[in-house]
């Protein structure tokens, strides 16, 4: 079966496209084009904007807000590519600072076992709070 450049094969792509954030900006440029290029585009931008905003709210609160801004695909897909590489690295960094902070949680744990250092000295050289590093020692980690 051939691939057809139809509105409805735009959808297939950008729900493939859902994890890489470029391929996620490529495949809605396409899809206003492709919408842009339709009979019924009027028609066609309304439900797919419609669509595209609940399938892209998954990108969290901050993401919902701003699509209550988008109202056409076809007129503001150029907005929401801006805003999809904003959400992207934003996203990078939350996952970034989850991660440090989960070392540094599992740094302190492993001080707290050798059983060598105070709290103070713990919070000191993983950059927890003291109040963090009782908690863990209490294990009411949180």
């Amino acid at each position: 079966m051939a691939a057809r450049d139809t509105p409805l094969s735009g959808i297939f792509e950008v729900e493939k496209a859902s994890k890489d954030v470029e391929a996620l900006q490529g495949a809605v440029k396409r899809l206003a084009a492709r919408i842009r290029a339709h009979p019924e585009k009027a028609r066609l931008d309304e439900v797919i904007t419609r669509w595209l905003k609940r399938h892209l709210k998954r990108l969290g609160a901050e993401a919902e807000q701003a699509l209550e801004e988008i109202n056409s695909l076809v007129e503001d897909h150029a907005m929401l590519a801006e805003n999809l590489q904003t959400w992207a690295e934003k996203e990078r960094q939350k996952g970034r600072q989850e991660g440090r902070l989960e070392g540094q949680r599992l740094a302190a744990m492993n001080l707290l076992k050798l059983g060598l250092l105070t709290d103070e000295q713990i919070a000191q050289s993983t950059g927890l709070s003291l109040t963090e590093v009782i908690a863990l020692r209490s294990g009411q980690a949180h």
